[in-house]
């Protein structure tokens, strides 16, 4: 039998934080592709954009809801339009925490048979608290919103109930979990996210290198946002796509692999693959290298986040091998594109110097698309404000948070004050 099938006997429960964005609507199409393997209990959105989350909840027809913006006059409105009820909705910052927390709490009470999947699709840091929440209610996290362990790596980390509990749905690193549970046979892994894995040498992060491989920084010199957010071979939100520009994905990528996989930042290296069908690597003690490819699509490892360690059946079409084809991999140049050694900088340098990159990247690049600041300028004032913070060990969640508020504040005042004559 199909495991498509087995979950269609014993569907999984699953709550979508971030559901109208880009990760969120991917996930909706997996989920809407595979009937009755799923079943939806919550989502939440930022409340930007009602028409999709309206059409989310009268097809997906989930418990809880929950909305940072209140708009539920309007919501309510949308989703009867189109022959739905709308059921309870929370608002406000928290509201992503608090479906979370419900979901959970509903599927205790029910006769459900396993906790919901909590897919965080939230782009930020803003997803660190739905991150916790999911994590300390039990439920099993597939993990799309880096941002969270970037942020609050030693947080998240502490939170953990059970090993495994995070599922990684960025394409890199879900690619690591695969390869790695493919070459550690013998302690029978059904997770991808364990301690003490000696037998790995290197972890191998591919860049599509993109919009702007192959460039100079003076051949970098004004361009615009509309050329940035023109990426080669994936679909993504405006702020992933923009960090891909700079290569700063790259860097909270390592981050974010630093800590999933417990692999030291200079075993963690990253090389440019334009094709973007080599995913990653794990290079292994004795000179072998695994890797995972697929088609650049990331309905791909979002259903595997979901279903970990089972797979949906025909959630894309493979690669196919009767056509020639190539694949390359170059180094980064690090002049040009220095977002990746700032992340070896920040992550060496203390627990909070991460959470300041992330935060004074945010602020620059919401800067850049409102054409406030040259692209040249967004790794380098970032890396301004990295190198000004003084860090805080051990630090607690109103650490982090403060770091946060700081860089943001610190970002915002570079960008007001210079004049950015010669980007």
């Amino acid at each position: 039998m199909s495991v498509s099938g087995d979950l269609r006997s014993n569907p999984i429960p699953v709550v979508l934080l971030g559901s109208t964005g880009s990760i969120g609507t991917q996930a909706r199409e997996v989920i809407e592709a595979h009937p009755g393997c799923f079943d939806v209990v919550g989502v939440s959105a930022g409340g930007h954009s009602v028409g999709e989350l309206a059409s989310q909840i009268a097809s997906l027809k989930p418990a809880f809801v929950g909305v940072a913006r209140d708009v539920r006059d309007e919501l309510a409105a949308a989703v009867r339009a189109l022959g739905g009820v709308c059921p309870e909705v929370f608002v406000g910052p928290e509201a992503s925490v608090d479906v979370v927390r419900a979901c959970v709490q509903h599927a205790g009470e029910s006769s459900a048979d396993s906790t919901p999947v909590v897919l965080n699709g939230i782009t930020g840091g803003v997803g660190l608290s739905s991150t916790l929440a999911a994590l300390q209610c039990g439920a099993r996290l597939a993990l799309a919103n880096k941002e969270s362990l970037v942020v609050g790596g030693a947080l998240v980390k502490k939170a953990m109930r059970f090993p495994g509990q995070i599922v990684p749905v960025d394409s890199e690193h879900s690619a690591i979990a695969q390869a790695l549970s493919s070459g550690v046979h013998e302690r029978g892994l059904t997770s991808p996210v364990v301690s003490g894995r000696s037998e790995v040498a290197d972890l191998v992060l591919t860049a599509s290198g993109g919009p702007f491989r192959g460039r100079t920084r003076s051949q970098l010199r004004g361009v615009r946002a509309e050329q940035a957010l023109a990426h080669p071979t994936w679909q993504m939100g405006p702020v992933v796509t923009i960090n891909s520009s700079t290569l700063m994905n790259k860097g909270l990528e390592l981050i974010e692999a630093h800590l999933l996989f417990d692999v030291a930042p200079e075993h963690i290296v990253a090389t440019v693959h334009p094709q973007s069908i080599v995913h990653s690597m794990v290079t292994w003690c004795d000179g072998a290298t695994t890797l995972q490819a697929s088609p650049p699509d990331m309905r791909v490892p979002i259903a595997l986040g979901l279903t970990w360690p089972q797979r949906l059946v025909g959630v894309k079409n493979p690669l196919t091998w009767g056509n020639a084809s190539q694949w390359s991999f170059e180094p980064i140049d690090n002049e040009t594109f220095p977002a990746v050694d700032l992340a070896r900088f920040a992550v060496a340098a203390s627990a909070t110097h991460p959470a300041v990159l992330n935060a004074a990247n945010e602020v620059l690049v919401d800067a850049f698309i409102a054409g406030e600041v040259p692209w040249l300028a967004i790794v380098d004032t970032v890396s301004a404000v990295v190198h000004e913070h003084e860090g805080v060990n051990a630090p607690s969640l109103e650490d982090t948070i403060a770091v946060q508020r700081w860089a943001n504040r610190r970002a915002r005042e570079l960008v007001r004050a210079s004049r950015w004559k010669d980007m």
